[in-house]
């Protein structure tokens, strides 16, 4: 090994207590400086600066969130599914005939800005990897993607490099990439959000904790060696204090190759099912502080490490560099002694480099007191000695000042009834056009295409339909479906209910593949929490989850938040994307959104009540450019309904399709199931500008089997969810027809708008 770099020792620290230290480079408040002085009762060393700075970030430690996201737990559900909750790398669900599937969504904003291809590509790895460390095998991810407009050099620049990302990473990966959202708006100009979302499967008996316990046993680094790449890159910048002069500018974000964690999984997953691991974790942000004060904190409180035996790919890093660094697929074990040659056997197998780096120890009652001990060495001499849980566990929280921003009364004054409206049913044809050819309403398959949705053999439903769906094995029939959502113009009008309407587009779109809703993850998107009207947005809106989640009854599972996404003071909007898992018993009962050939002449029917709800509303914003009034409300108890008809009525065989209606209301679904199938329709409208473009929640189109209407209208009288036959599949054209006339679009036309906006835009680069 190369000459190891000087080091900054307790020795010394204990020596030398008034040294500068940059504490406040590294992100860290005066008060939090103070309190870590507190608890060594000295200065930190630079080691342990680094571990509490990173550990003690927003990104790490959910300071300013975790005093609001405490109900997610106060109001959870009654939920027996329920097999490992919040607190954990991710959470697992039971879904039936001995089968857990773990799901979590996590953010990776800032990086991919920085660097949108490695920035996604990492943010795919590192969910990818919370998966694994559960003990389950990843099978399937998606993403939520929030971009500026379209058209704006930026967006031309920031979108391609973040969908190679996802592409390239997903896809070297084997995983199919099942679905996701695509949004647009002027707040996400310089701060995309790119939200990844992995799920894997796993028997109830495989489940894997981030704990280290054991004396004696043995902690193994594994993966991909240690560089310079990403230190601090997901909790704060590295300060220029710690580089020497020699050092060449390091980058702040991740470098990831897919190749090495494919090896990765298959390693990890081999090493499981010889039950050669008491404990795991993956090291993502944070790094080797994360995996070792956690581990530790999770076990018997006791750890000593050898940072010079962590394989580096730079000899000149120091020991606070290499405890921050954020270099990708790597993951922590915790190994029986007796155990270890087994361990590395299996690892040589699959080509991974392995290295024991330190061991669990045991504390005494004194130090469980404070905490635990972990100590950690260079060279010889001691550069950490801390409580594992004072980092991991016993961070700061705050109680943020939060306060109803001042323009938000004028906001919800501002309704969208004062707006012109069409005139004439040419003026309404030309808006349906540039509603559907909008950007995060108009066809996705540019970015779609780019993803592989098929391989493993077990995808069901993807993009473009409502959900994506996944059968467990190649044994059953039993799947599991995933649909993200995320209104941020709702949530800006009025968080509480805009996080409600994410929460049950979700559990709707859910529904309307035939699965019934489970469980919940979210992905919490917002401005910087020093900003007490972004705090009470956020506040708001987790306030409204938690409700809506304790009234259906599915409980959150995990999730992330991610603040500071604004550029220069202004904020983006309040974005919360929630993720929902259902479970169907067979899929071949599965609704897809196309109507079908097989189904022309079919009946449509329109489920849920219609009103004139166009507050935040995808016709507001593109024709008017205006965001004003009120968001739909939101019905939680119809919402349940809907989904029991959407299930029973693909349990039963009487739909031949169902799709949901959100984001630019019914015309919005009629276009996209006539364009997927490839089919027409007709319907009869008595006020075709409000049917159409209303954002009422809680409503679904269902095209109803011939032989099969009697039935489905009395399953909807037996749940209470009103239903109307509006239409018929058939035609080669979007057909709207009310008392004083209509209008016609063939689907050729239909289609060039719809589907050439992307191409437009992007291929023109």
């Amino acid at each position: 090994m190369p000459e190891a770099a000087q080091a900054d020792t307790v020795a010394t620290a204990e020596a030398t207590p008034d040294t500068p230290q940059p504490f406040a480079e590294l992100g860290m408040a005066d008060d939090e400086y103070a309190r870590v002085r507190e608890i060594l009762g000295r200065r930190p060393t630079s080691a342990e600066l680094a571990i509490y700075s990173v550990m003690w970030s927003e990104h790490c430690s959910y300071k300013s969130s975790k005093v609001h996201l405490r109900q997610f737990g106060e109001k959870a559900p009654e939920n027996d599914a329920l097999l490992v909750g919040i607190g954990e790398n991710a959470g697992v669900v039971d879904v039936g005939d001995g089968y857990a599937v773990t799901f979590k969504i996590e953010s990776h904003n800032h990086p991919s800005y920085v660097e949108p291809h490695q920035g996604a590509a990492t943010g795919v790895g590192g969910i990818v990897r919370d998966i694994l460390t559960m003990g389950a095998r990843p099978v399937a991810v998606m993403d939520a993607l929030r971009f500026g407009p379209a058209d704006a050099p930026d967006t031309r620049r920031v979108l391609p490099g973040v969908v190679s990302g996802i592409s390239f990473y997903g896809n070297c990966l084997g995983l199919p990439n099942i679905g996701g959202e695509l949004g647009f708006g002027a707040g996400y100009a310089a701060n995309p959000l790119v939200n990844a979302l992995c799920m894997g499967i796993m028997k109830h008996e495989d489940i894997k904790l981030a704990q280290a316990p054991g004396p004696g046993n043995k902690v193994v680094l594994f993966g991909a060696t240690t560089g310079p790449d990403g230190i601090g890159g997901a909790s704060v910048l590295a300060s220029a204090s710690f580089d020497d002069e020699s050092h060449a500018k390091r980058p702040s974000v991740q470098v990831g190759d897919p190749f090495l964690e494919k090896l990765l999984i298959e390693c990890s997953l081999e090493l499981f099912g010889k039950d050669l691991v008491v404990g795991i974790q993956d090291l993502g942000a944070a790094g080797v502080s994360c995996s070792t004060t956690e581990l530790a904190a999770g076990g018997t409180g006791g750890m000593r490490v050898e940072l010079d035996r962590v394989p580096l790919r730079d000899p000149r890093l120091a020991p606070e560099e290499i405890l921050m660094s954020e270099s990708q697929e790597r993951m922590m074990a915790i190994v029986e002694p007796a155990r270890l040659d087994e361990f590395m056997a299996v690892c040589a197998k699959w080509n991974i480099l392995a290295t024991e780096i330190g061991e669990v120890t045991d504390v005494t009652a004194e130090e469980a007191e404070r905490g635990g001990r972990l100590v950690m060495t260079w060279n010889g001499e001691t550069v950490v000695d801390l409580p594992p849980r004072t980092a991991s566990d016993e961070g700061p929280v705050y109680e943020r000042p939060y306060a109803r921003p001042a323009d938000q009364d004028g906001l919800q004054a501002d309704d969208p009834s004062r707006l012109e409206r069409p005139k004439t049913d040419d003026e309404l044809r030309e808006q349906v056009l540039r509603v559907l050819a909008a950007p995060g309403i108009c066809d996705p398959t540019w970015v779609t295409e780019q993803y592989d949705r098929y391989v493993l053999g077990n995808t069901v439903l993807a993009t473009p339909h409502d959900g994506g769906m996944i059968r467990l094995s190649d044994d059953t029939d039993r799947g599991v479906a995933l649909a993200t959502d995320g209104n941020g113009r709702y949530t800006r009008l009025d968080p509480y209910t805009g996080a409600r309407a994410a929460y049950a587009e979700a559990f709707r779109n859910v529904a309307a593949t035939g699965a019934r809703p489970l469980a919940v993850t979210n992905c919490l998107n917002f401005g910087s929490p020093e900003d007490p009207g972004v705090m009470w947005q956020f506040a708001e809106s987790v306030r409204g989850l938690a409700d809506a989640c304790g009234q259906l009854g599915t409980p959150v599972t995990g999730g992330n938040v991610s603040f500071y996404n604004q550029t220069g003071d202004t904020a983006i909007h309040p974005t919360p994307v929630i993720g929902v898992l259902g479970v169907i018993d067979d899929v071949n009962d599965r609704l897809r959104t196309a109507f079908g050939h097989d189904a022309d002449g079919a009946a449509i029917f329109l489920l849920g009540e219609t009103r004139a709800e166009l507050g935040g509303s995808a016709w507001a914003d593109v024709v008017h450019g205006h965001l004003g009034g009120l968001p739909p409300k939101v019905d939680l108890a119809a919402e349940a309904a809907l989904a029991e008809v959407l299930a029973d009525a693909a349990e039963y065989g009487v739909a031949a399709a169902a799709h949901d209606l959100s984001d630019g209301g019914l015309v919005a679904a009629l276009a996209e199931s006539s364009l997927r199938g490839n089919i027409g329709c007709a319907v009869e409208l008595d006020d075709p500008f409000t049917d159409l473009f209303s954002e009422s929640t809680a409503r679904a189109i269902v095209v109803v089997r011939p032989d099969a209407e009697s039935a489905f209208t009395e399953l909807c009288t037996r749940h209470g969810v009103p239903a109307a036959a509006i239409g018929t599949v058939g035609g080669s054209s979007l057909t709207v027809r009310h008392p004083a006339g209509g209008f016609e679009i063939p689907l050729d036309d239909l289609r060039t708008a719809h589907a050439s906006t992307f191409p437009g835009i992007f291929d023109a680069e």
